[in-house]
């Protein structure tokens, strides 16, 4: 009968705690990252009598959670994934709007703005038409300079985001050691094999946090504590231990710019490269980054640069209502080394647009004669600028050895665009043109085109003829007294485009051949009175917007006017915009799939929660009811003495 009565007790006990078990999965149904608990139950050891072995009643084996390492880990992945794309697309349809938008983008008032050169050219003595042209000028000033203040915002919202997803990683960081912590010590106070199972839960929904904002990979230690490792494999938590990570604004080019290196205090922060900080939030914030906004933002400047360039070099070669040189038409957008200096500083030329970036350049002088020329950002020597960064750096005469300058082709050229002073007065604005030059019947592809004005108080030739001899691969034909400056030779292999200069030993213009010419093509000079009338220079002006100025290729010739230039980034957002989106789709199926399959082994079933409270309920009853007839056995085996 105590056998009967242990025995009884025994299955009271098992059956109470799969019931606690079975409330306490009830009560956690809707808890996040919460995995159903099961007990498990083990019979006891039997006691063996002369005629055989009896049962000796149940005990509770282990209180184990429903947990799928392979499940989750596929939750995590597919929620990192998630997370990356809707960071990069939630940025990225800033930029994508603002760039589409025909209320607010760039194509519109270029269109204005060349529609009011037409008009110009149609009436260059209207001064209505020419306060117009300006006034359309300045539209697509303020424009850019909008764009680029647009822009400059997305940058900042990025930024802040990414300092506030550092903080976040570093919160989850200390709070996955703190539970590291209280699970090392809650199971080194039970026997061996026993798991904290409600605080893995806990630390398991940590790690999903974590990876919603970088890629984190958690792996169980011996003792049950768990190092978490992110992009990667940088050791962000070991035990109950935490790598800190900051933010630091290092970028000479961009003092808003963020670089994230490990928080080190005894010693040098270490610089953590954006290609190790993959995916999640702040993964989706760099790539876009890196991939849209600094691209956009170097677009948008380059097509201001050539704006302002393009139309103030043909701008110069004409002459306004006065008949004077025409000055800059924008206010010059100019590539100036900055440094103080004992002799003359450098000159810088921009001969390849397509390489431009807005990274900053560090040129030391090595000696009077060379010099070494490295980025900024990251020390890496350039060794040839035209090649790598299409720049032409001249060494003055008198460069002192030791001597450095720093050279940012690209900085502020949207955000300070702005008409000239001088073209306050619409007068000004220099439709005519003082030299024609023709080439109308040649056989090759020689094309000649003015690049420095002539002096107007100088009398030159009314007009001259120059010559191409292929033999001698030279021009000839100048007038008595003028002389090319330093010579005439022209060889289209390997001069194509050359400048000539053409002086009289005082005064002095010059004029650009590209092409191949072919033996006694002809280039004919006109020098013509200045007419109110001319509208020759305000059609090349016009025709800039047809022209190809921007992107030069290998070949050395420009493949992109400057509207199709702006469409090709239009495009490239707009085709990133749709990636993002439908990578942010595709993952958030495959994350529901996830979630389907872990919540299919690992969720709480309230239906079949509710049977188990049902079953063990009466498991409880049964197991009462014996020990109710074990009481009553003893008490008759008591009456027996009364």
């Amino acid at each position: 009968m105590a056998g009967m009565l242990g025995i009884g007790l025994s299955g009271l006990n098992v059956a109470q705690l799969n019931l606690n078990t079975t409330s306490h999965n009830i009560s956690n149904a809707n808890t996040p990252g919460y995995s159903r608990q099961l007990v498990s139950q083990l019979a006891n050891d039997p006691e063996f009598s002369g005629v055989g072995f009896f049962g000796n009643g149940v005990q509770v084996g282990n209180v184990t959670r429903q947990y799928n390492e392979f499940l989750d880990t596929q939750v995590r992945n597919s929620q990192n994934r998630f997370s990356e794309f809707q960071a990069y697309g939630a940025q990225i349809s800033q930029i994508n709007n603002l760039l589409a938008d025909p209320e607010v983008g760039l194509s519109p008032v270029l269109n204005q703005f060349f529609a009011a050169v037409q008009d110009v050219a149609a009436n260059p003595t209207s001064i209505p038409a020419r306060q117009a042209m300006l006034s359309t000028a300045e539209s697509v000033s303020a424009r850019i300079r909008a764009m680029d203040g647009r822009i400059q915002e997305v940058r900042e919202g990025t930024e802040a985001e990414i300092g506030q997803s550092v903080e976040r990683i570093n919160s989850i960081g200390r709070d996955i050691a703190e539970l590291n912590q209280r699970i090392a010590l809650a199971q080194a106070s039970g026997a061996q094999g026993y798991q904290a199972n409600d605080l893995q839960d806990q630390r398991n929904e940590l790690l999903l946090e974590l990876n919603t904002l970088i890629q984190a990979r958690g792996i169980i230690e011996r003792d049950g504590q768990m190092s978490v490792f992110i992009g990667s494999g940088q050791a962000l938590v070991q035990g109950n231990s935490t790598v800190q990570l900051k933010t630091v604004t290092n970028d000479p080019n961009d003092p808003t710019r963020q670089t994230i290196v490990v928080d080190n205090p005894s010693g040098t922060d270490i610089v953590l490269p954006e290609r190790l900080l993959a995916g999640g939030a702040l993964g989706g914030l760099l790539s876009f980054r890196s991939e849209v906004l600094d691209q956009t933002q170097n677009q948008i400047d380059l097509i201001a640069r050539n704006l302002i360039e393009v139309v103030n070099r043909q701008h110069r070669l004409g002459l306004d209502l006065d008949g004077q040189a025409g000055g800059n038409f924008f206010a010059p957008s100019m590539v100036q080394p900055e440094g103080a200096v004992t002799g003359d500083a450098p000159q810088v030329a921009i001969v390849d647009d397509s390489l431009l970036d807005r990274e900053s350049y560090r040129l030391e002088w090595t000696s009077p004669s060379t010099y070494t020329l490295e980025r900024v950002s990251d020390g890496t020597v350039i060794a040839d600028p035209e090649a790598e960064l299409g720049l032409s750096i001249s060494i003055p005469g008198n460069a002192v050895a030791g001597e450095s300058f720093i050279i940012t082709p690209l900085r502020d050229a949207a955000r300070s665009i702005t008409l000239s002073p001088t073209m306050s007065d619409p007068a000004r604005i220099a439709a005519g043109s003082a030299v024609t030059i023709d080439a109308e019947g040649n056989a090759g592809s020689g094309v000649a085109v003015l690049s420095a004005q002539p002096d107007q108080s100088v009398a030159y030739p009314s007009s001259f003829e120059l010559s191409f001899d292929a033999t001698n691969q030279e021009l000839t034909g100048l007038p008595p007294g003028y002389a090319f400056v330093p010579d005439g030779d022209y060889d289209p292999a390997v001069d194509s485009p050359k400048e000539f200069t053409i002086s009289d030993g005082t005064q002095s213009f010059s004029f650009r051949l590209s092409g191949v010419p072919s033996d006694a093509d002809t280039f004919a000079f006109s020098f013509d009175d200045a007419v109110p009338g001319d509208n020759r220079n305000m059609l090349a002006i016009a025709a800039l917007q047809t022209s190809r100025v921007m992107l030069t290729g290998a070949d050395g010739t420009p493949r992109a006017t400057m509207q199709s230039a702006y469409s090709q980034l239009v495009s490239f957002v707009g085709n990133k915009a749709r990636e993002a989106q439908t990578g942010e789709k595709a993952q958030e199926s495959l994350l529901q799939q996830a979630r389907d399959a872990r919540e299919s082994f690992s969720g709480v079933n309230l239906d079949e929660e509710a049977a188990n409270l049902i079953r063990f309920q009466q498991a409880y009853q049964a197991s009462a009811r014996v020990m109710t007839v074990a009481q009553r056995l003893f008490d008759e085996v008591l009456s027996f003495g009364r």
